[in-house]
């Protein structure tokens, strides 16, 4: 066991801070009176609720030079800690700058993970680990799992390790070992999530290596059977100080609560109100039950905002006062007035984009009768990656310099990269560069011996891959698994390319059988990454770009010109990012768009969460209009696209919680049936129901997530009738003449019984290949198949 006597406490602190005496205290100067109230409470439990743009970082900070000013506390007496290393070295920046010096001898001011890491090296013999212990990556870690479900014979394809590995880092996230994993998650991972975890905690213990999960998992287990050892560092840790507090999960939590049980000298800096990563762990309940937690504790509100106008901050606080698990706070500004929040709504989603680029350059320019507003200062706030793809083809259609922040540009995606592959393949057979990147995405068991022999047959006989890798089957130097696989690759690629020419498939059709014959949208189905469904949307969202183009070829060329034009070395960019990406960020102007049911609260967040899925979805509305400093648009299409067929979309359920004194209606009169004005969020209305939406409900093909709640409010909004696309005119009133349970032939995957229905697109389950998603018109009834 480590000895305590071994460590220096003063380790690393200089003569000057240990000296540190009472001075004067300038930077209390520049606090509000809650700022001050905080900063100056220093025993006991401390709740400081900031809300966005309320100062909470210089109140923070404030607080640490204040104990250390007073005399309150050493340097290496205050832990504090954050969640990004960015917020670690503001914080020191930030001391520095008050304190007029350097700061020297913390040691104990950096990340959950940093500071846990040096932690767990003084004590890592009391989890059968040595100092010296590796931490490994999430590719190690998806390895290390690999090993272990092959050993026990299990398909990796049907049970990924990265979903055991997902399984596995959401226990640790909750500080639940082997042994304490509850009987209710015992159906993990087919039966057999508890068994691997085990296996791995031992298999790490040989490596001596942890993973990130490890880091609190360990040093909450330290600590829980380890009395003495806690003791210490109570004593240690005088003063312990969190940041960004809504965002912790149940072991930061825990480990919180046991270094702060002795003393309880704990201040929380949080915003319930911006608590919206729950879908990887954080727990909002820990800064709702504070003073539960800690009886007595002082609640300090930080609500005076030096961020946005007045009327962007009511409209921020009048959507989020429809969650009921909230501490509550009013957030106000001493700058008055200023510009209304701006609401409209557009035909679809491209004019939506269409008119955000004018709009944005129009600012640029100052012709809003506003002052012009560099594109630095600019950005738009999206729900879905996907909803980038219409902005970006605008932006680079009219030269409008933008940058994605928090991934890369729609056509960099590795998802989109891979479909273009495969357009580009069918499209131009002789494409060898696209078959190297398609031959084995999906695994079709073609290693690199395998890719090397087509090549060689390829150059010997003169001809493309895809024909070298014919001969190659075909003379049986690829044999086995590989083989079949390869030569059904090169099957359907003929086809495919036979499709491309037939006048009675649409190239959207064909985008899409392409991505499901290939077995490639069923890859990203089965992978249990989170961000698969992400991928899969921008999938989707790259068969509907596809709509403004008279075929494949049209559209392959318009993305390579227009990314070939693209030299992005403007020193003046607008921002594109998603609403999660941009928490901490602020800009003069914000745009939201997609302000839609179903796409923002998002359905599939709904459906997983429900109630909890909501609010923490009307979390992130708060935190898209606080981004905002001095304008802020709100947008939503009438109509979007899916599988190919128009959808009516009900404006977002968050559009009606806008008060209607802090908004602008900018929907031209006319547009929704009458003006949107009269649906503005007050809820008046009376607009006629479109045509649209009457021939939506006759054909019973309307499947928009805000069904049910446009029946309940029918004649309160009209929406749009669509413009028809370039390349085709889909039929709303047209439905498929199948049934669920009837059984059909497909020319690829052979007989299967229909499972369910959506738009033209038929789920069935196939005898030999399983469940996939058809298009109707490539199946017959069975019936009707001649032997």
């Amino acid at each position: 066991m480590s000895s305590f006597d071994d460590i220096d406490p003063y380790e690393g602190i200089s003569l000057s801070a240990r000296a540190m005496a009472a001075r004067p205290m300038p930077y209390l100067d520049g606090l509000n009176p809650a700022q001050r109230a905080a900063v100056e409470c220093l025993e006991g439990p401390v709740l400081m609720l900031a809300g966005a743009g309320t100062g909470k970082t210089k109140a923070l900070t404030a607080r640490i030079v204040h104990l250390l000013t007073t005399g309150t506390a050493k340097p290496n007496e205050i832990l504090a800690v954050t969640f990004t290393n960015k917020a670690a070295r503001e914080m020191k920046e930030r001391v520095a700058g008050m304190l007029g010096q350097a700061v020297e001898g913390m040691p104990w001011l950096g990340t959950f993970h940093s500071i846990c890491v040096k932690l767990l090296r003084r004590h890592a013999e009391l989890v059968g680990l040595k100092s010296n212990f590796t931490i490994l990556d999430t590719d190690d870690q998806i390895r290390l799992l690999k090993q272990l479900i092959k050993a026990e014979g299990i398909d990796d394809k049907r049970w990924p390790a990265r979903m055991l590995a997902g399984v596995i880092d959401d226990w640790k996230n909750r500080a639940l070992t082997p042994s304490k994993v509850p009987v209710s998650d015992a159906s993990a991972y087919n039966h057999r999530g508890v068994d691997f975890y085990a296996q791995y905690q031992a298999r790490l213990k040989d490596l001596n290596a942890v993973d990130f999960g490890d880091l609190l998992l360990h040093m909450v287990t330290i600590f829980q059977d380890n009395p003495d050892v806690l003791e210490q560092y109570q004593r240690w840790f005088r003063f312990i100080m969190v940041d960004e507090y809504q965002d912790t999960n149940v072991a930061q939590y825990l480990w919180l609560r046991l270094l702060a049980g002795a003393h309880k000298n704990i201040c929380c800096v949080g915003d319930d109100d911006q608590s919206i990563y729950g879908w990887r762990g954080a727990e909002v309940g820990n800064i709702l039950r504070f003073e539960k937690d800690f009886p007595g504790a002082n609640v300090v509100r930080l609500e005076q905002n030096y961020r946005s106008t007045e009327h962007i901050l009511s409209a921020a606080s009048g959507v989020i006062r429809g969650n009921s698990g909230r501490l509550g706070k009013e957030l106000w500004t001493e700058a008055r007035g200023g510009e209304k929040v701006r609401l409209i709504g557009h035909w679809d989603g491209e004019e939506e984009a269409r008119w955000i680029g004018e709009e944005i350059e129009a600012m640029q320019r100052g012709t809003r009768g506003l002052a012009p507003i560099d594109l630095n200062n600019m950005a738009i706030l999206v729900r879905a990656s996907h909803q980038m793809r219409a902005f970006e083809d605008r932006f680079l259609t009219i030269g409008l310099p933008y940058r994605v922040i928090g991934g890369p540009r729609f056509y960099e995606r590795l998802e989109i990269r891979d479909a273009m592959a495969y357009f580009r393949q069918v499209i131009s057979p002789d494409d060898d560069l696209a078959f190297e990147r398609i031959v084995n995405t999906p695994k079709r068991g073609l290693g690199d011996k395998a890719q090397q022999t087509i090549q060689t047959m390829a150059r010997s006989n003169g001809v493309s891959l895809v024909e070298g890798a014919r001969l190659a089957v075909e003379s049986g130097q690829i044999k086995g698994k590989g083989g079949k696989a390869l030569h059904q690759l090169v099957t359907d690629l003929t086809r495919w390319g036979r499709l491309a020419g037939d006048a009675d498939t649409t190239h959207m059709e064909l985008a899409e059988i392409i991505l499901d014959e290939s077995g490639y949208t069923t890859m990203w189905q089965t992978d249990k990454n989170p961000d698969s469904p992400g991928r899969l949307e921008n999938l989707k969202e790259l068969v509907k770009a596809l709509e403004a183009f008279e075929n494949l070829q049209g559209f392959l060329e318009h993305v390579s010109l227009i990314m070939d034009n693209d030299k992005q070395d403007a020193a003046q960019k607008v921002s594109i990012m998603t609403l999660h990406a941009a928490k901490g960020l602020e800009f003069p102007a914000v745009f939201l768009p997609g302000w839609e049911d179903g796409l923002f609260p998002s359905q599939r967040s709904m459906d997983e969460s429900g109630l909890k899925g909501l609010e923490e979805e009307r979390r992130l509305a708060y935190v898209g209009i606080t981004r905002a400093e001095e304008i802020c648009t709100i947008s939503f299409a009438g109509n979007r696209r899916v599988f190919g067929q128009w959808q009516s979309q009900l404006p977002s359920r968050f559009i009606d919680e806008l008060p209607e004194e802090n908004v602008e209606v900018l929907t031209p009169p006319g547009l929704y049936g009458g003006g949107y004005g009269a649906a503005a969020p007050s809820g008046g209305g009376g607009a006629a129901r479109s045509t649209i939406e009457d021939r939506m409900a006759a054909a019973d093909g309307y499947n928009s997530p805000g069904w049910k709640r446009m029946q309940s409010r029918a004649g309160e909004r009209g929406l749009s009738q669509p413009r028809e696309s370039k390349s085709s005119v889909i039929d709303l009133t047209a439905t498929s003449a199948f049934m669920v349970g009837e059984r059909v032939f497909h020319q690829k995957f052979g007989y299967g019984a229909i499972t369910g229905i959506e738009g033209d697109k038929l789920e069935v389950e196939f005898e030999k290949a399983g469940t996939k998603k058809v298009v109707a018109r490539f199946v017959t009834a069975a019936e009707d198949v001649p032997f």
